[in-house]
């Protein structure tokens, strides 16, 4: 305390504070006597880089994780790599935020991540949630009621939380500030946003209504249109800044994963990745049609292919095997899993048995361009005699030119990606003709998209569900094209 403020200090204001407040002040003076308050924001202020110094002898905030200075921005948008201590940015923000604003909304992707993320965070002493944040700060005598997704602080401020999966739920409520997580994975953040900006017209002693937007970035054009705008601060943050906080093992594997590709851009290092020129395929084409809550239960397929590109070996960081399964329903085509990797010859035979099977695939499309007596008889050896139809193909004519008919078919809007996959979407839209060997997941994507849409195949029956299967009772029923 400085010599001013302890002029100014009154010892007789706390008889007239009530016994509660008395209790959890009292509480709070134990804590910080014992060291047991551990503040986030430093004296150092945004030079800081949140590792222990004088009395902070804690790890705490870095210059990113403070909020701009000023009070003519609207939104503070952190764009971080995997890691990078995002969430405990918001977290610690939102408790500051309560000592001075009595409503502040929490907007998660779905309920579950609000309460697990959000709130709760992870048991540990570094945790990133909000009940984390106060328990660092000495601040007792909160109250988390999950089914009400409601958290009241002491001095009765609150924050509650809404779902990104129901935008309405916002309808007719107001907030001085928020905090919305992840809103670029938000499959309806544009809904969602209209619907927030109404609720906060809230002004309080900390000004004007404020949100924080933490996110991993993805090239959506809401999130690019959001970090134009003038009343937005755009912060990016890499993973690498947060390395002594994270587990040893899931830092070396995310960086042995991702560093040096255009992906880990994205992914370490928190870039908002725009098309590649000359790309066959574009984000756009992509994000625009993604299925959204898909449910095969409720949108059957005619048919299902797995699509294998496979790989001679398992030695080189290259050598991986595509495994893509698309589905057909009318002519609308649905990516519905991608398990392509690194895998031995009866490695990834055995994964493409697996994926026929629960998936009830009416094929097996695999390049045989290397090795087609090899990729045949892999394949009838994970199926060990049972039932299975495959398709040999060979790409004569060039990967590029049969990868042209299948680009066209996203830009006319009838393929749809009924999940997010990094991997392959990277491949997709980083792929330019002519500038090296088109990727393995691409290849296989490819193969069974081509499959589906010619229309050629083994004679078929009806099976159980409606669903098509191949007429071959037992054993390896192999086509060629």
């Amino acid at each position: 305390m400085s010599a001013a403020a302890a002029d100014d200090f009154d010892p007789s204001v706390f008889e007239m504070w009530d016994e509660k407040t008395k209790r959890l002040a009292a509480e709070r003076l134990h804590k910080s006597v014992e060291g047991q308050i551990k503040v986030f924001y430093c004296t150092r202020g945004r030079a800081c880089d949140g590792k222990p110094h004088d009395a902070y002898t804690w790890r705490h905030a870095r210059g990113d994780q403070w909020p701009p200075p000023g009070d003519d921005w609207f939104v503070w948008l952190v764009i971080s790599g995997r890691g990078s201590g995002k969430t405990r940015t918001g977290a610690e923000w939102v408790r500051k935020m309560s000592e001075r604003v009595p409503a502040i909304a929490l907007v998660g992707r779905t309920g579950n991540d609000i309460r697990d993320t959000m709130v709760e965070g992870e048991p540990t002493e570094n945790g990133s949630g909000l009940i984390r944040a106060c328990e660092r700060a000495g601040v007792t005598g909160y109250l988390w009621e999950p089914s009400k997704k409601l958290f009241t602080f002491p001095n009765g401020a609150q924050a509650r939380g809404f779902s990104g999966e129901e935008p309405d739920t916002l309808r007719g409520k107001q907030f001085g500030a928020a905090w919305v997580d992840e809103p670029a994975h938000i499959d309806l953040i544009d809904e969602v946003w209209k619907m927030l900006k109404l609720t906060l017209r809230m002004r309080t002693s900390a000004g004007r209504a404020k949100v924080l937007c933490t996110s991993t970035p993805k090239p959506i054009p809401w999130i690019k249109e959001l970090a134009k705008k003038d009343n937005t601060r755009l912060v990016r943050v890499s993973t690498y800044v947060n390395l002594e906080n994270l587990d040893e093992a899931f830092a070396e594997q995310i960086l042995a994963d991702y560093e040096g590709t255009r992906l880990g851009r994205q992914e370490l290092h928190g870039e908002i990745l725009e098309d590649v020129v000359g790309a066959m395929w574009t984000n756009g084409m992509i994000e625009d049609n993604r299925a959204h809550g898909f449910d095969i239960e409720i949108t059957p397929m005619d048919r299902i292919v797995v699509g294998v590109d496979p790989a001679g070996s398992n030695v080189r960081r290259s050598d991986e095997t595509g495994l893509i399964v698309v589905g057909k329903r009318g002519n609308e085509f649905y990516v519905l899993e991608d398990r392509s990797g690194k895998y031995t010859p009866q490695g990834w035979a055995s994964l493409a048995w697996g994926l026929y099977e629960r998936w009830q695939a009416d094929k097996i499309v695999a390049e045989k361009n290397f090795g087609g007596a090899m990729v045949e008889q892999t394949l009838q050896n994970a199926a060990a005699g049972r039932a299975l139809a495959l398709q040999l193909v060979v790409s004569r004519r060039g990967k590029a030119v049969r990868a042209e008919p299948v680009a066209g078919l996203y830009e006319q809007g009838r393929v749809h990606h009924t999940g997010v996959f990094d991997e392959l979407e990277a491949q997709m839209t980083e792929w330019v003709p002519g500038e090296g060997s088109s990727p393995d997941r691409v290849d296989a994507l490819v193969h069974a998209v081509l499959a589906l849409s010619d229309g050629r195949g083994p004679a078929e029956i009806a099976a159980p569900g409606g669903r098509m299967r191949p007429r071959n009772p037992g054993g390896l029923l192999v086509s060629r094209a």
